[in-house]
Order: structure tokens, then sequence, then C-alpha cells
């Protein structure tokens, strides 16, 4: 699906641009077309929902955008750069200092306490926010001492959250961060990462096969068969707490 020709000044919002993106994965001798020619532009600041079914090509193109999986053709360069031609150790700097990751599962470590869960990006980070600051922002600051058995799920995934924005990244990936969780709680979860999005400016993409959590998206960017099928503008977004499914 080709996009309009955007201005000068668009141009120079651009975080990630993909002309061609195509991944295939060799499957003993059968090969799996993931990615079938991607061309799209991501802007600083946007909130996007990336929709489809399992297998339309989501995960992998968020994998590739991250910097942990590499495209089989095509190119994707962040703010010019481009990702495609880095080796490792470029592209484990470009996860460290600029992407942020929220997973559906939570990836917290048993024996750490929230805050210490938190930490761990904290100490590695250039310009970091502490790790009180980032459970404030997800609204978990009187759980800062709680291990994450102590915690709902909604609790984690938002501590998951906190630990992903707590190294202030420029890109924030998220993959199904509401897919284990029940609607009330997965509601509570994207009203931290609109908060995000919108306190910190942070470029955020949602996975989700959920069509209604779109509706808080400046853009929805449809994927089926690896492939764009369609592209909707927001022109009133929804608040999450107004989302029901």
């Amino acid at each position: 699906m080709e996009q309009k020709k955007q201005d000068n000044g668009e141009e120079n919002k651009i975080v990630f641009r993909t002309r061609g993106l195509t991944k295939v994965y060799d499957m003993g001798e059968v090969q799996v077309h993931a990615l079938r020619g991607i061309d799209l532009d991501l802007y600083s600041g946007e909130l996007v929902v990336l929709l489809g079914a399992s297998g339309s090509g989501k995960s992998t193109l968020v994998n590739i955008l991250g910097g942990l999986d590499t495209a089989t053709e095509g190119s994707v360069l962040y703010r010019g750069n481009d990702l495609t031609q880095a080796g490792d150790r470029e592209l484990t700097r470009y996860r460290r200092q600029y992407v942020g990751f929220v997973f559906q599962f939570y990836n917290l470590i048993p024996s750490l306490t929230a805050l210490e869960n938190v930490a761990i990006v904290t100490e590695i980070a250039d310009n970091p926010m502490t790790p009180e600051e980032a459970l404030e922002l997800v609204e978990l600051g009187d759980r800062a001492d709680h291990f994450p058995s102590q915690l709902s799920g909604g609790q984690q995934q938002r501590v998951a959250i906190a630990r992903a924005i707590a190294k202030r990244p420029a890109v924030l990936l998220c993959d199904e961060p509401t897919g284990a969780l029940d609607s009330r709680t997965g509601i509570i979860v994207l009203e931290a990462l609109e908060r995000v999005n919108r306190e910190l400016g942070t470029t955020t993409v949602i996975i989700t096969h959920n069509v209604v959590q779109g509706e808080m998206a400046g853009r929805v960017i449809q994927l089926k068969d690896g492939r764009i099928s369609d592209i909707h503008v927001n022109e009133q977004r929804k608040a999450p707490s107004e989302l029901s499914w």
C-alpha cells in the first residue's frame, strides 16, 4: 500500500520508514513469507495500533523495527539510519538506547521487588528516570516494595511497562500487552500506555488482534498475510476508559 508523499515538516518527524520490507523464514523445505513488501512510515510521538489475526506479520514487523530480528529484503530506517545494514553490536546499542519492549508475558524476576525489577534497566541506561519515577508514571509508586507474586497480573504488566520506559526510550513496542488480562485489567494497562505516550512523547506501537483497542490510536494499521491491507486514521480517539470488549 502506497502512502501519500510527505512534506518536509513531516519528513523530519519520521521515526521509522520501511520500504519493501520482506521477511522469509526457511523451515526446512518450506519457506514462510511473514512479510511481503511493507511500505510504512511511523511518526514521532504517535500512538499506533497494529491490527491483524495471528500469522498476519504483526510481531515480525515489530521485531524488525525493534532490532530483535532482521529483514530478508527491503530497508528499515530509524531516524535516517538503516537498521538493515547494522551489525549485532550496533543493534544491541540501538535496542539499549532507543527502544522499550512490552510483551504479553511480564518477564519479571520473581526474587526482585517491583522497584528492583525496574532498576535493572536504569542501572545500564544513559539518561534514565529513577525507578520511583517510572513506577509513579504507571501509578504503582505504592507497590515499589512488593514482589511479583504479591501483585495482580495487571500490576505486573504495569511494572513491565515501567521497566521499559525507565530509560526514556524514543520508541515503545508492545506485543499483545493485554493478551493475558481480562478486559477491565487490560483497560488499566492501556491507560498506562496512553499516559506514557502523552506525557513522554514516546512513539508507541501496540500489537493486538482486538479491533476495539484500535479506537484509542491515532492510526490503525491492519495487516493481512504479511501485507498492509488498510490504514485508518481516527479523527477522534477514544480514551481507554471508554473501550469495552
